[in-house]
């Protein structure tokens, strides 16, 4: 099967959104998403997404990122989510996402990408060693809802 990896634009963010709910109860936390398919269109010109197609025009992935700064390295990509649903696993999709995502980090001259991973998935940690990266256990992350009032 042949797999396209291309920019997503805002007629994919519905399918995307429903990948993200799929993606958040995979992970056992759909309580979390709360961005709304109103929200990703009002909030188009600062999302950066890649997508994977097939053949007939079915997205079966997604990889979302974004550019940062690290005071200790540079600049560099932050790849938010890689998902690929479940029936398409095993078919080095992710594997293009990522290679996809290393282009772009290369190409922005970006000196590092970062990423998390849970570690709980063994599967994502033998990937993504696979492909060279290291992984941290010595950061926590932090979140801090901001709410309007």
């Amino acid at each position: 099967m042949n797999i396209n990896i291309r920019k997503a634009g805002p007629e994919d963010f519905s399918t995307i959104l429903t990948l993200i709910k799929e993606f958040s109860i995979f992970q056992k936390t759909p309580e979390k998403v709360t961005i709304t398919l109103e929200q990703m269109v009002a909030e188009k010109d600062i999302s950066q997404c890649l997508v994977a197609e097939t053949n007939d025009g079915e997205i079966v992935a997604f990889a979302t990122y974004f550019f940062a700064y690290y005071s200790w390295s540079g600049k560099a990509l932050y790849l938010d989510d890689l998902y690929v649903k479940e029936t398409f696993r095993k078919q080095a999709i992710g594997k293009k996402l990522l290679d996809s995502i290393i282009s772009i980090g290369k190409n922005e001259h970006c000196k590092k990408i970062r990423w998390q991973v849970s570690g709980w998935n063994s599967a994502a940690i033998d990937f993504y060693k696979k492909m060279g990266a290291v992984i941290d256990e010595t950061e926590i992350n932090c979140d801090l809802v901001i709410r309007t009032n």
